[in-house]
């Protein structure tokens, strides 16, 4: 790879543009007085030390990285509920603007881990000054507990280079739980929870209003 910058150069454009459009969806959410599924939304690109790690880890030649590594650009999008989550699947899968090449359900078949999320490969078009260029993009949805809870174990994996203690292991996958039956708590009071969240959004456009 003689050059990284521009190599990487269109999967950060990609990166900015649908977290434009996502965040737009969230905002239509906001200013209609139906629930928003969508809490926040990150996304990066993937560190090229992290890049050069996984090809040797997974044996991908740098000269195929464009298909075979399908994160190097990645987007998340946190959502309160688990319910939210198939909203989500559902508004990425009606739009046209890219193409959805893999789905894996991992709310569904959790990983041995206890990771919990669902991905979802895009194939998204960056015009570029040399005409148009599909890339890969995974974009992972996922509440705020799964969120939580994977992003400690990802601090983990990386502390012990991949190789997490036994009695660790087993510590996280029981969090894992935890945060799962924390999430089906709160759907059982959504309703309640999305009612309090209208209150208190009226009463603060209300604030604005009068000031």
């Amino acid at each position: 790879m003689n050059n990284w910058d521009v190599f990487l150069t269109p999967y950060k454009q990609a990166v900015e543009e649908l977290k434009v459009k996502l965040k737009g969806i969230r905002e239509q959410y906001q200013k209609s007085s139906k629930h928003t599924p969508i809490e926040f939304v990150t996304g990066r690109v993937k560190p090229i030390s992290s890049i050069l790690d996984k090809a040797i880890r997974k044996n991908i030649p740098l000269d195929q990285l464009e298909e075979k590594m399908q994160d190097l650009a990645g987007l998340r999008i946190v959502t309160q509920f688990v319910e939210d989550i198939e909203t989500v699947v559902q508004l990425i899968r009606s739009r046209s603007d890219f193409e959805i090449v893999e789905e894996r359900d991992y709310v569904e078949q959790k990983k041995d881990s206890g990771y919990r999320s669902y991905h979802l490969v895009l194939r998204y078009p960056v015009q570029t000054i040399e005409g148009e260029k599909r890339i890969l993009v995974e974009l992972q949805i996922r509440t705020l507990a799964m969120n939580f809870w994977a992003t400690i174990e990802h601090s983990l994996n990386y502390k012990y280079s991949g190789e997490i203690p036994l009695n660790i292991k087993t510590r996280l996958q029981r969090a894992a739980e935890a945060a799962f039956r924390l999430d089906e708590e709160m759907s059982q009071i959504r309703d309640e929870v999305r009612e309090a969240q209208q209150i208190i959004t009226r009463k603060q456009e209300q604030g604005r209003t009068l000031t």
